[in-house]
């Protein structure tokens, strides 16, 4: 009976093109954005164009040397939770740059950017009596999990939408323990929050903010503290959530706020306590990464330049960039399923092309994409095979491009 349920359930997946596949690719030590298909040593390498290393920090040798020289002082594991296991000087040096990147008191790491969301918002939200919280419907399923895991009261706001988001405040008492959850910029749309206003309404009605940075940190604002810090106003979120697995190129979440914030985490979050932490090796990377880009503007202005010139190769060729990006995050509009994973095969088999098909539960069922992100470490031919690779999969699998025309670029 178990196994007909699971069999049932997930033959449903692959009926409706949602199955997910794993590709196995190795990334060429030195040589990103390149890597190559597992088994295929004489084939060509593909092109990879959905990584979230954004900006090729996994490969800067100032990231991999600080790895190798903790491997050797200290080995490969962390021995257990930092309350068991111990800490190490890494952890504080690490914690201590996150916080003041982030012009806060102090900062907390975790294993993952999935479980920093998820461990804080449980236990902000039973830490506090009565509490009610208000999330953006688009907010990231780490965070979604984080507050379905507690008893309290939430209310879901419109993407964005900060009338709808008063108006549900409004209908609270002003003393009612209350947290605003959102992102600045969400990763599937490539759209930023109007992260002012909502800060603003959280003054005006005594709330909290928590603002999930992940996919803004290391790109945006001065030093690439995010957008917050872009607009000036990080003295007015609360609490500032990112992740190490993306900009900074390595993996780990953590959590910048107050050090009462942080140590009330620390102290009650089960998913912080319970849990193994990074090994000492993880930790240097993260922190050589953070330290070089609170120095260096050369990647973000990199990518930004290279971001542009993406835009306007795949606009030139009339392929259909959602309307709803402002960011280094391109979405590609497919609009069904199946197409969207057969394109996806197409262009890894025969242009040498890696894009991941991005569909529902992930998006809603009729915005099917790729979601393709540039980096520094992206050339000009690239860029342009890219695009001429997706104009040939679009006119194969009869996928509308932006109009009725499409152009190959030379």
């Amino acid at each position: 009976m178990y196994t007909e349920i699971f069999k049932n359930k997930i033959d449903s997946l692959k009926e409706s093109g949602q199955y997910r596949e794993f590709v196995t690719i190795n990334r060429i030590s030195g040589q990103y954005p390149l890597a190559m298909l597992n088994g295929q040593k004489d084939a060509k390498p593909v092109v990879v164009w959905c990584s979230n290393d954004y900006l090729g920090m996994s490969q800067h040798h100032l990231v991999t040397e600080a790895m190798h020289e903790a491997i050797r002082q200290f080995g490969a594991g962390s021995g257990g939770s930092r309350n068991i296991g111990g800490t190490h000087y890494h952890y504080a040096a690490l914690e201590s740059s996150l916080a003041e990147w982030h012009g806060k008191e102090a900062g907390l790491v975790f294993p993952t950017g999935y479980s920093s969301n998820d461990a804080t918002l449980q236990c902000l939200l039973r830490l506090f009596p009565n509490c009610i919280v208000f999330s953006d419907e688009l907010n990231h399923a780490s965070i979604i999990n984080g507050i379905r895991s507690t008893k309290v009261d939430r209310k879901i706001f419109k993407h964005n939408d900060v009338e709808h988001l008063e108006e549900l405040l409004a209908a609270q008492p002003y003393d009612r323990a209350k947290i605003i959850v959102f992102e600045s910029v969400y990763s599937m749309d490539g759209d930023i929050a109007p992260i002012k206003k909502m800060a603003e309404l959280a003054r005006q009605y005594n709330a909290l903010t928590f603002l999930d940075e992940v996919h803004a940190i290391g790109m945006y604002g001065p030093r690439g503290a995010g957008i917050a810090a872009e607009l000036g106003i990080v003295d007015q979120i609360d609490i500032i959530q990112g992740t190490m697995a993306k900009a900074i190129g390595v993996i780990g979440g953590y959590i910048s706020a107050s050090a009462p914030i942080i140590d009330a985490v620390r102290s009650f979050a089960s998913g912080f306590i319970f849990t193994t932490s990074l090994p000492p090796a993880v930790v240097a990377a993260c922190h050589a990464s953070v330290e070089h880009l609170k120095s260096s503007d050369k990647e973000r202005v990199i990518l930004h330049n290279k971001t542009t010139m993406l835009r306007e190769a795949l606009s030139k060729a009339h392929i259909p960039i959602m309307n709803s990006s402002e960011t280094h995050i391109l979405p590609v509009l497919v609009g069904e399923a199946k197409k969207c994973k057969a394109a996806a095969k197409r262009l890894l088999e025969e242009h040498q092309v890696y894009l991941q098909p991005i569909n529902s539960p992930t998006v809603p069922i009729g915005t099917e994409r790729f979601r393709v992100n540039v980096t520094p470490n992206h050339t000009q031919e690239q860029i342009i095979h890219l695009t001429n690779a997706i104009v040939e999969v679009f006119h194969y699998f009869d996928i509308p491009f932006a109009n009725s025309k499409s152009l190959i670029l030379a």
